[in-house]
């Protein structure tokens, strides 16, 4: 069945897939907070938290470039359920992790779980993306309407992880915690497989894994932006933040360590649902309906230029307080939520740009590769995160955001329209 054939049942199938993807972003948020925290008590340096999401995000490189073939081979429900499948067994291996290990074997064999995890991310992610292409509507701006309901709806749901993760660390521990993820992922699974809809492709056997890599400028050159834009949000996001405001709400004893735990995971929270609140209603502040594709090409450069100030004023901040002060910590709760509202915007402009760069016969191809290099920037964010915190502390992490949106815009202005868009 070719992929670009129009689909039965599209907007059924739609919400199937969104349905799934929720919840596994939602294991997927919890997961993050619940490894960050319980290792940071453990005792583990910033440069150590960071190692355990390196291999998560080199799987996710390897997986979306893989998972484009594969899902344009074997259909993109084959990818979805695969995805969800393998969070459950990242989750129960997880769970035998054993205190008594020494640091080296703990942190590789989590390393390894992530890894995994990473894996079934992109693999979920990766389906859930090509399907909005296949099944939205094609007039008034409806693909880039739902895409951006999916984007933001699941950046919300994932916030809602962040708190979840540490109210269940605190409530049940860490090992219960994951097993009661992995018990709900798994029969949220069986429901999905059980009452999916028809509606999306089943994948063609002539496709070739060479096709992945994509010859368009345009993808190319996004998928370059997207790369230091979502380093810009990692650096500070993955292992800088949190730790800073540990350090800032506990008092080191176990009920201040719950105390902090919640509030971290409040903050997180609540950090990524605005985010994903924004992006759903990004069509409506970029007044998508009224421009043309032109216009909003351009309005990617534009959107990451005054990102760049957010960064940039908080690394002035840092820079005059080196020490902790109640001002500094609140400058930078406001700050970062600044930084979320426009990063919103730019990632749900950078969402749609993707799907209508791309073609419907090789739309999982695309956006694998597109995926591939948001995953790359999440490494490269992961690494810099306990790299740079380490060596010069908030205000290194923060300086270093800066200069990645500024490559990301000036990557973004390389953008042209395509000859057919007006």
């Amino acid at each position: 069945m070719p992929l670009s054939r129009p689909r039965p049942e599209g907007l059924s199938a739609y919400i199937a897939v969104t349905a799934a993807y929720w919840a596994f972003m939602l294991t997927d948020g919890a997961l993050r907070m619940l490894v960050l925290l319980h290792f940071h008590t453990l005792g583990f340096s910033p440069v150590q938290l960071a190692y355990l999401f390196v291999l998560y995000e080199i799987a996710g490189m390897v997986t979306n470039l893989a998972a484009g073939w594969i899902a344009a081979r074997f259909g993109l429900t084959a990818t979805l359920y695969a995805g969800l499948a393998l969070q459950v067994l990242a989750l129960v291996l997880l769970a035998q992790l054993d205190p008594r290990w020494s640091i080296p074997l703990s942190v590789s064999f989590v390393m390894c779980i992530q890894g995994l995890s990473g894996v079934a991310k992109d693999l979920a992610k990766m389906s859930s993306k090509s399907a909005v292409k296949l099944l939205a509507p094609s007039s008034q701006g409806g693909l880039f309407r739902w895409v951006a309901v999916l984007t933001g709806s699941k950046n919300a749901v994932k916030g809602l992880g962040f708190l979840l993760g540490a109210a269940l660390l605190a409530a049940v521990g860490f090992v219960g915690a994951v097993m009661a993820m992995a018990v709900t992922l798994a029969v949220i699974l069986g429901g999905v497989v059980a009452f999916m809809p028809p509606g999306l492709p089943k994948g063609k056997k002539s496709a070739k894994f060479t096709e992945v890599f994509s010859k368009s400028h345009n993808v190319n050159w996004l998928s370059g932006a997207r790369v230091f834009l979502f380093g810009a949000r990692d650096v500070w996001f993955v292992v800088g933040i949190p730790i800073y405001f540990y350090a800032v709400l506990s008092d080191g004893t176990p009920s201040g360590n719950h105390a902090a735990f919640f509030m971290i995971g409040t903050f997180m929270a609540l950090w990524v649902i605005l985010y994903g609140l924004v992006q759903a209603s990004a069509p409506k502040i970029l007044r998508a309906t009224q421009r043309t594709q032109g216009d909003l090409i351009r309005a990617a450069r534009h959107w990451a230029m005054g990102l760049f100030c957010v960064p940039a004023a908080l690394t002035l901040a840092l820079v005059l307080s080196p020490t902790p002060q109640p001002w500094l910590t609140a400058t930078l709760v406001v700050g970062l939520l600044a930084f979320g509202a426009v990063f919103a915007v730019n990632s749900s402009l950078h969402s749609y740009l993707i799907l209508a760069f791309t073609k419907s016969e090789r739309v999982t191809m695309d956006v694998g590769f597109y995926y591939m290099a948001n995953a790359a920037g999440r490494l490269l964010g992961t690494v810099l995160s306990g790299l740079t915190y380490q060596i010069g502390g908030l205000a290194c992490v923060m300086g270093t955001a800066a200069a990645l949106v500024a490559l990301a815009a000036l990557t973004s202005g390389r953008l042209h329209p395509p000859p057919s868009a007006p």
